[in-house]
């Protein structure tokens, strides 16, 4: 029986698809919710999605189309494996498929498709749009310092095979890698709303886990 978050997500869905110009795909919806159900997740949840489709709204008006990262935040993490690297392409590929099985156009299948892999944050998103995706994904890391260490130890749960020096290892790369970055956010807006809260973040936890090491 679909919860009242279900049934929020449904709504949200549907009127995305009506902004869109399209029929609405109800089964790919129920596809969706079920992913980012999975029994394997903490942090990729729907919780995550909600709050990324919060912040989209504080961009929204510089958004070139906002209904396409809309769409690519509802794909963007719905192929989740911890143990594979291609989660963002699989995902990708997915999206890219049901924009034309929806009968929308090439060039829109291929931006939704760039978006989606512009999560990867493999490099310097170029398009506002990609700009605007990335900023929105990575706002949990700006976020009030006790909903990014329930972030952390969402992640943590999510890598709990993981054996604890791996993962602090891992961990810490990652986080300095985003620290060490000129900015973390690529949007005016996003840098000055966000920007010192997550430096703050990441050294805390970044110090962390060096602490943790250093005690054993």
């Amino acid at each position: 029986m679909p919860t009242q978050r279900d049934n929020h997500s449904i709504a949200r869905w549907r009127q995305l698809w009506s902004g869109l110009g399209a029929p609405v795909p109800d089964r790919i919806c129920a596809d969706l919710i079920g992913r980012y159900c999975e029994p394997h997740r903490s942090y990729h949840t729907l919780q995550h999605l909600d709050e990324c489709f919060a912040k989209l709204q504080e961009l929204r008006a510089v958004a070139v189309v906002p209904e396409e990262i809309e769409l690519a935040l509802w794909f963007h993490d719905a192929i989740y494996d911890v143990k594979r690297e291609d989660n963002e392409e699989r995902s990708a590929d997915w999206a890219r498929s049901v924009v034309l099985d929806a009968g929308l156009p090439t060039s829109v299948a291929a931006r939704v498709f760039g978006l989606v892999m512009a999560t990867r944050h493999a490099a310097v998103p170029g398009q506002i749009d990609q700009q605007i995706l990335v900023d929105v994904d990575l706002a949990i890391l700006g976020a009030e310092p006790s909903r990014f260490d329930e972030y952390e130890r969402q992640i943590r749960k999510e890598y709990s095979d993981v054996p604890v020096v791996q993962f602090r290892r891992a961990r810490g790369r990652v986080l300095t890698e985003f620290l060490k970055r000129p900015t973390i956010f690529n949007t005016e807006r996003f840098k000055a709303a966000y920007e010192a809260q997550a430096r703050l973040n990441l050294a805390r936890s970044i110090k962390a886990l060096k602490d943790s090491a250093a005690q054993q």
